[in-house]
């Protein structure tokens, strides 16, 4: 997870809470403290921590609140409430969202300094939006840079984009226009103009940019920053807004970067909206960033609203109520089975989808758990295609066990037996427990509203979460967080659709990896 070390601290800062037999000022300054100081960890400017702290002392006045209120409760409130200030730009994303219409081009274009990623940033933000059902292309505008056209053309070619750009031509305001006539021909919805960046702020950058943008007339600019300078990026980030008119801004080299912190807090002190975080080199290490989302993920209140964004774009629509019937209904097979291990093998780094859900410990993963875990699902889709029709739709685990069987797709598939047996293993305790789960959720049409959102009363909640608390599996229970988890991830749920129950059967195969 982004800043997975800031969130540790944080969490754990906030749990010593429970531990103390009465909460007083004593107990919520040395909380203030390990929040503060894991913060300033995190490079988060001095005078942004002092106001976060002084905001939440004035959120929690211990003497006042009332007899028997929840006072953890009230400070996590707090907590929560400053850091979404912290990092709130103060502007909606949403209003620089790109709207799509009929026979309507939009044009974006990215500005930054060079070495912040910004090439890659533009292949992935064209891939984003290709899977959202736009038609994007790219266009080389980078004159300045020997070799960027080179890694622009290996970039779109590798995520199958169409690209334009010149070895001969000099000027990046007529390569850019060139392109864009070009491919506004051809019916693209979405180009991506690329710019020219420098080792640093020039008065040449900023006019070569101005040019740019007055030959394309892009109806967004998005700045690149390199999320590894820290505090740094307030400069930045003001001196390109300054200059040219950046409407949102992408933070790359978020992958665990200490300075991290500071960089997302100085950029929404700059007041540009972030949009976008690059959390590692693959096309879809690449997270949509909005405030209260990633403050839930960095207090390990997980985001069942980006897990079903996940899950909705790897599987069908059409097939998401099937595969979750199938499951609720026993017919767990084998071939269904590996309908989804290839949908999460689309769903990206494991961490980060772990880090989706509620009550999740991120301790949990061992290191190089991603490769790991990746490996071996590969490696059960292996033997799972050697077996025969069969087999791949029958639910008796005793006739899959047997030892010819197990032999046979040993060879079959190049691997070696204990693997057949521990992917037999992994298949038996997930069907059951999956099955059982969804079945005690026992959800009736009137939780559902058109859509399909979960919606619960307070007496459907709670018989809920006892049928599902006494389904799970007490080890994977106590991984949640116990049955506060539990309700936490139900009250998630509550407008998350059918998804989130999906994403919660699917930890479990996570855990047992």
């Amino acid at each position: 997870m982004v800043l997975a070390d800031l969130g540790k601290s944080l969490t754990k800062a906030i749990s010593s809470l429970s531990t103390s037999l009465t909460i007083d000022e004593k107990v919520l300054d040395e909380c203030l403290k390990e929040i503060c100081k894991a913060l300033l960890q995190a490079d988060v400017n001095v005078k942004q921590v002092s106001g976060l702290r002084n905001g939440i002392k004035k959120r929690v006045n211990i003497e006042q609140l009332a007899a028997g209120l929840n006072k953890q409760k009230v400070i996590e409130k707090a907590v929560f409430d400053e850091l979404c200030d912290m990092l709130d730009s103060g502007v909606d994303p949403k209003k620089v969202e790109l709207k799509k219409g009929k026979d309507k081009t939009s044009v974006v274009m990215f500005v930054g300094l060079q070495g912040s990623g910004k090439t890659t940033t533009c292949t992935k933000y064209a891939y984003y939006h290709k899977k959202k059902g736009w038609k994007p292309c790219l266009v080389c505008a980078d004159t300045f840079r020997a070799g960027a056209f080179d890694q622009l053309k290996q970039n779109s070619t590798k995520a199958q984009i169409p690209f334009y750009g010149s070895y001969t031509e000099s000027d990046p305001a007529v390569i850019a226009q060139q392109g864009v006539q070009r491919f506004r021909e051809e019916g693209r919805d979405l180009i991506i103009v690329d710019t020219s960046g420098r080792h640093k702020q020039e008065a040449a950058l900023f006019e070569e940019m101005r040019q740019v943008a007055a030959a394309v007339q892009p109806d967004l600019v998005i700045f690149v920053m390199d999320g590894s300078i820290g505090q740094a990026a307030f400069d930045q980030a003001k001196a390109f807004k300054d200059s040219v008119e950046v409407g949102a801004v992408i933070i790359t080299k978020m992958d665990g970067h200490a300075k991290g912190g500071g960089a997302l807090s100085a950029v929404s002190a700059t007041h540009s909206p972030i949009i976008f975080l690059g959390t590692g080199e693959h096309m879809d290490q690449f997270e949509s960033f909005e405030t209260k989302r990633f403050v839930q993920r960095l207090l390990g209140r997980g985001d069942v609203s980006g897990l079903m964004e996940k899950i909705q774009d790897v599987i069908p629509e059409d097939k998401q109520p099937e595969m979750i019937e199938n499951i609720t209904k026993g017919n767990m097979s084998m071939r269904v089975m590996k309908d989804m291990f290839e949908s999460v093998l689309e769903m990206g780094p494991m961490s980060q989808m772990m880090s989706m859900i509620p009550g999740f410990n991120s301790d949990l993963l061992p290191q190089g758990n991603d490769k790991n875990s990746q490996l071996m699902i590969k490696r059960y889709i292996t033997i799972i295609e050697s077996m025969t029709e069969k087999e791949l739709d029958s639910t008796n685990i005793k006739m899959l066990q047997e030892q010819s069987r197990i032999l046979r797709l040993a060879r079959g598939s190049g691997r070696a037996p204990q693997e057949v047996v521990a992917l037999l293993e992994a298949y038996k305790h997930y069907t059951k427990y999956a099955s059982q789960a969804l079945k005690a959720a026992n959800l009736p049409k009137n939780m559902k509203n058109m859509k399909g959102d979960i919606q619960m009363n307070p007496r459907q909640m709670q018989q809920t979460m006892a049928n599902m608390s006494r389904a799970l599996p007490p080890g994977l229970l106590q991984q949640m967080g116990g049955v506060a988890g539990l309700q936490n991830l139900m009250k998630g749920m509550e407008g998350g659709g059918m998804g989130g129950l999906g994403g919660l059967a699917g930890m479990g195969r996570g855990k047992r990896k």
